[in-house]
């Protein structure tokens, strides 16, 4: 017999269930119907009445002197309504997010590959970019400084220098040794955001004299303050309204392809559209920092970390942009998430004629997590101790103190994160016969033999930071208002994948009852809400709209608990219904509204962090959070091929908000870290990007996707958080990598010291 009940208002008993309510359930996305169906509206599909199209000439050298452009012809080309170079930017030539190095067109010199040198507007794409062909442009040819290591004694690229920053950290005594001793080198290569759905944009003339700007920005208000700089108006006369946001893992758009759109229509009093091609986005947008890193370990008998000595080299690219808070993160983290007691790192980060490195999620704190995790893999072979053995008689907790001088206050949970990782069980082998070919390394088509397939086990134990640091001020608005029983939240907060705006309704949901919950889009009239990065928005933003909800409950309830004669925390709300300790009280929220309008408006900002001083010393950061990955792989050793079988994760989450974002969340971040291990990597030898598409570059499809097991997902909460959850996609990111290099050593024996890790280095000699 069913064990459903029928009712009155459903007579068959068969109705579905109630849809997922408040935190801690798996509420669906607004858009992921739209997102799977092809049908959401991109920034790409944007349109105007009296549209024009933009085009962008760039650089075919990385390093050169401009000796003039002619323009002449390309504006006299049927349909050309105007071009603009350096001479027609009004306000700031230069601009940055960080350090306005940057210009917006070159002018007397070229610094990479690709950078703007002029923009054409005109009626049809073709024409456009026709006529950005057409500007005649003359160069002197230089020299382009593409090495890292070259840049401290080149001539200075840019009128700051080579040296965007240094960073020498001093922790403990520089005299203590230990009785075991590993070194390395290491090397990390360029890896491409590769955002889904092509960059482009819209800008629209205001009868003020200002400019709207539509475009999928990650900071709306950051690229408002940057447009209004260039242009030399009041941020006041410049919008920007973010849409078709499809997904990021970095600064979304290129500021080299919005700027250039305001000014063209400012300038032909039109709209005006740019759609980039993926070869403009390889050559502009911001890519991950190339890392050249120089460790040494000490140790004692035991396999107790001494000290950690280390230098590292971050390769900016031809402007600062992130440069500086990627150098930060990597030099804090240099050591992992270990016990040391003494530590001396250098790092710095330079300029080059190279591509433009920025901020990719995990920046810094990936690149150093490579080299930290080969050196134990190192320390374990040396010492002949098990490599998760090791890794737990080190690990950190909570109450331990990092080589920055921060005590960790957070949640620390990394040895119990590695044993359950450590003792879960391993995927079974695969079998040796044809059917199951498409198990080995390199698939059916691959030229390896069953019998050169070797199998190996690795560890990667990660760790990142939370939100801005080092001062930064982290501050976010929310407005709350309800009407009718529809709740709409206002807040500047850019849903880039990582859930805000399904966050921000279940906070609703839960707080105040009622199921219909609108997200506004996003825009400059409203409050700053900052940058789409580091967990920031599920922490600064989600505190701020849980605070202006709450603040709407209190309006709501005061009334009720005036007339019973009780305080508002003996109210409680669930479900829609509005009820009191004692019973005596239930009514609805509707009831309870009675038609008013209610609002509040709240900002969340949390303790203020400081600059690392001279010596790398500070409480640089907010909070922390922590992965360990076992990675599980096969490698032909014969032709090099890998195949990374299984990733089994636990992560330090601090609380579950939507399960289901939740773990698409770390499986995306792993399948990331897997693309940076193994296959990704902008190659631009002499500062030349080689293959700027997505046939050259290679990206990880689900053919490439291994299993993933998420193991352990430890809901210890972070008590000065809202919420208490902790940023969920940059731990397996930074951490993934480390793990699949771990795990072909194990199988290779080889000492693998670059990602991604390129076949030779998999290759065993015939007895080996």
């Amino acid at each position: 017999m069913s064990n459903e009940t029928a009712t009155a208002a459903d007579p068959t008993g068969t109705a579905p269930a109630p849809p997922p309510h408040g935190l801690g359930t798996s509420l669906k996305p607004d858009d992921a119907r739209a997102k799977t169906e092809g049908t959401f509206p991109y920034a790409a599909d944007l349109w105007a009445e009296g549209l024009l199209w933009a085009a962008i000439l760039r650089s075919p050298h990385p390093h050169a002197r401009v000796v003039s452009i002619d323009t002449s012809f390309a504006a006299a080309m049927p349909g050309v309504h105007a071009v603009v170079t350096h001479e027609d930017v009004p306000g700031d030539a230069a601009h940055g997010r960080r350090i306005a190095d940057r210009p917006v067109f070159a002018s007397d010199l070229v610094r990479h590959h690709g950078e703007p040198i002029a923009a054409v507007a005109a009626d049809h794409p073709d024409t456009a970019r026709m006529a950005a062909a057409a500007i005649a442009v003359e160069y002197e040819v230089l020299e382009p400084v593409t090495d890292p290591e070259e840049a401290f004694g080149a001539e200075p690229l840019h009128p700051d220098g080579n040296l965007i920053r240094h960073i020498p950290l001093r922790y403990g005594d520089p005299e203590a040794t230990g009785e075991v001793v590993v070194e390395g080198l290491y090397r990390i290569g360029r890896q491409d955001p590769a955002p889904i759905g092509a960059e482009a944009g819209l800008a629209v003339p205001r009868p003020d004299g200002g400019v709207e700007l539509y475009v999928a920005s990650t900071d709306p208000h950051a690229d408002r303050d940057l447009a209004a700089a260039c242009y030399g108006l009041e941020p006041s006369r410049v919008k920007v309204v973010v849409t078709g946001v499809p997904g990021a893992t970095a600064d979304r758009e290129d500021p080299g392809l919005q700027l250039p759109l305001g000014l063209l229509a400012l300038k032909t009093g039109c709209p005006v559209k740019i759609t980039a091609t993926r070869e403009e986005a390889f050559l502009g947008h911001p890519h991950r920092h190339p890392t050249l890193l120089r460790y040494r370990h000490h140790a004692d008998a035991e396999g107790r970390l001494v000290k950690v000595e280390a230098q590292i080299l971050l390769d900016g690219g031809a402007y600062a942009d992130a440069s500086s808070e990627s150098l930060a993160a990597a030099v804090a983290f240099a050591c992992g998430p270990y016990v040391v007691p003494h530590a001396f790192i250098e790092g710095w980060a330079v300029r080059t004629n190279n591509p433009p490195s920025g901020h990719v999620r995990g920046e810094g704190a990936m690149q150093v997590c490579a080299a930290y995790e080969a050196q134990m893999d190192k320390l374990a072979a040396r010492l002949g101790a098990d490599p998760a053995e090791l890794r737990l008689r080190n690990a950190l907790s909570t109450g331990d103190i990092l080589p920055t001088g921060q005590t960790v206050t957070c949640p620390a949970p990394v040895a119990e994160l590695l044993r359950e990782v450590r003792d879960f069980p391993l995927p079974q082998l695969p079998k040796d016969t044809p059917e199951e070919d498409w198990l080995l390394p390199g698939g059916p088509e691959g030229a390896g033999e069953p019998g050169a397939v070797r199998r190996g086990v690795g560890y990667g134990l990660g760790m990142v930071h939370m939100l801005g640091a080092e001062g930064a001020d982290e501050v976010s608005t929310a407005t709350v208002k309800v009407k009718d029983g529809v709740a709409t939240v206002i807040c500047a907060a850019v849903d880039t994948g990582q859930g805000f705006a399904t966050l921000a309704r279940q906070v609703v949901q839960e707080t105040l009852g009622i199921d219909e919950v609108h997200v506004a889009p996003a825009d400059t009239d409203q409050p700053p809400a900052g940058p789409a990065c580091r967990g920031r928005h599920t922490w600064v933003s989600g505190g701020a709209v849980e605070r202006a909800a709450k603040m709407v409950r209190t309006q709501l309830l005061q009334p009720l608990a005036a007339k019973f004669g009780m305080s508002t925390e003996l109210l409680q709300i669930t479900d829609g219904k509005i009820t009191s300790y004692d019973g005596v009280l239930s009514t609805t929220v509707m009831e309870a509204m009675d038609g008013k309008e209610l609002w509040a408006t709240a900002q969340c900002r949390p303790h203020p962090t400081e600059p690392l001083d001279e010596t790398g010393q500070g409480d640089a950061f907010v909070g922390m959070a922590f992965c360990a990955v076992r990675a599980v792989v096969d490698v032909d050793v014969e032709i090099g091929a890998v195949r990374v079988v299984e990733l089994a994760v636990a992560q330090d989450v601090g609380r579950v908000l939507n399960p289901a974002q939740l773990r698409a969340r770390i499986e995306a971040g792993v399948t990331q870290g897997v693309g940076a291990a193994l296959m990704e990597n902008l190659r631009a030898p002499r500062g030349l990007v080689r293959h700027p598409d997505l046939t050259g570059y290679a990206l990880p499809t689900a053919l490439d996707a291994p299993e993933i097991r998420i193991v352990k997902l430890v809901e210890e909460r972070d008590v000065v958080a809202p919420f208490g959850a902790k940023a969920a996609s940059a731990a397996p990111v930074v951490t993934s990598p480390a793990a699949v290099a771990a795990a072909v050593r194990a199988a290779t024996g080889r000492p693998v010291n670059r990602l991604p890790i390129r076949p030779q280095a998999a290759v065993v000699s015939v007895g080996e």
